[in-house]
């Protein structure tokens, strides 16, 4: 529970300096939520991780749930250096093969917890957490479409099918990142994964020469 606005505004009147680095807190968060799940990782095992009292936890964070949405937001990386990163990519097979390469190393990091905090800190919860999943959601919402915009720009150019669904075409490849976490949460390990991240691959549409010049029936 936030301590009483009254107990912050004390606080700050002395003027005294939070005593922690906030950045290293927020990771040690990050890396708790990551480890134990929205839910189920209390206050006291925050303070334990970040090094910090419940008093600066709040005055630095607000709560738990701003907390962490804030760790979400730093473990999901900025959107707009995604889009880029899709945008600069030469094709869109290019810049999933890139995504599902970076995915399969960071579900099994040495010095992380195994799998993604978006897909498993939410993966269940009580309706009080349903707001903090919907969040959630709409990262992984957003990932698909950026990379449904970068497969409807191949179809355009005619590198991929007129009839490629790039809806489902990117709702595919998260799906499997998606999957890939679970394993990598089960000890499934690094080669295991990124030999299952070529699988998905194959199942990339490719253009055939009898593929006609009309893309008009391309489904974004």
């Amino acid at each position: 529970m936030k301590p009483p606005e009254k107990n912050v505004a004390a606080r700050r009147k002395t003027g005294r300096p939070l005593s922690f680095d906030r950045e290293a807190a927020l990771e040690q968060a990050m890396l708790t939520f990551w480890r134990y799940g929205y839910e189920t990782t209390s206050i006291v095992d925050l303070t334990n991780a970040m090094g910090v009292t419940a008093p600066s936890l709040y005055a630095a964070f607000g709560d738990k749930k701003r907390l962490f949405l804030e760790a979400a937001r730093l473990y999901a990386g900025d959107p707009e250096v995604m889009a880029q990163a899709f945008d600069r990519a030469d094709t869109a097979l290019d810049a999933t093969r890139a995504m599902l390469i970076s995915a399969a190393t960071a579900f099994t990091g040495e010095a992380t917890p195994r799998g993604c905090l978006l897909a498993s800190a939410t993966a269940s919860g009580s309706s009080a957490s349903a707001d903090v999943q919907k969040v959630i959601a709409d990262i992984r919402t957003s990932v698909a479409d950026q990379l449904r915009i970068r497969i409807v720009r191949d179809v355009d150019a005619g590198t991929l099918p007129s009839a490629t669904d790039a809806k489902a075409l990117a709702g595919m490849m998260i799906a499997v990142i998606q999957g890939m976490s679970v394993l990598a949460r089960d000890g499934t390990d690094r080669p295991d994964l990124l030999s299952i991240a070529e699988s998905a691959l194959k199942a990339w549409p490719m253009r055939s020469p009898n593929d006609g010049a009309d893309r008009s029936k391309a489904r974004p």
